[in-house]
């Protein structure tokens, strides 16, 4: 039984041997690439995601905005309309599976940290945690997941599309420009 258990411990160390290969790989491709520099800026997003989303998408700018770049992922509800009332249902689930799951596990490991941030310093969430808590609180674990997931996917076509580096505070400059010609 010894022999066999060290077989399989073998066959683990050798797989993990291999990952690590290939995460220095992807790593090494990556120093290169400035678009995927800019993905792995977001929050929840890392080396994986980001050489996913740059290679499966290549150019951004082919969907018109945010919204379409995550309903291609099949993040976004499904709609049925009738008498001219909309009715969303759940999540289309039609695109790529493996980005779709990419994202969620990103988003997954941001909510996680959210929710221990808020528990231990609530005065220090930014406005996109405070988003998430409260949410989290509104709909549940598992819809707040799916919502993370779709607005990185958002910011994640803002990057790619726009070609510039991620900044949380984009808001607080578009909110400022806006206030002194609505009044």
């Amino acid at each position: 039984m010894r022999h066999l258990i060290q077989g399989v411990r073998d066959q683990l160390d050798a797989l993990d041997a291999r990952i690590a290969e290939c995460d220095r790989q992807i790593a090494a491709q990556q120093a290169d690439d400035a678009a995927a520099r800019r993905a792995r800026e977001l929050p929840g997003v890392g080396l994986l995601t980001a050489d996913a989303v740059v290679a499966s998408v290549g150019d951004a700018t082919m969907f018109h905005n945010g919204r379409q770049f995550a309903a291609w992922l099949g993040l976004t509800p499904s709609q049925h309309s009738s008498g001219g009332k909309p009715k969303l249902g759940c999540i289309t689930r039609r695109g790529d599976d493996y980005l779709r799951t990419l994202l969620v596990q990103g988003a997954r490991s941001v909510l996680t940290a959210t929710l221990r941030k808020a528990r231990n310093t609530p005065e220090a969430l930014t406005r996109l945690q405070q988003w998430i808590v409260t949410l989290n609180a509104r709909v549940g674990y598992h819809k707040t997941l799916v919502a993370i997931a779709n607005k990185h996917a958002r910011q994640l076509w803002a990057v790619l599309a726009k070609g510039e580096a991620y900044n949380p505070e984009a808001w607080r400059q578009w909110h400022d420009s806006v206030e002194p010609s609505a009044s």
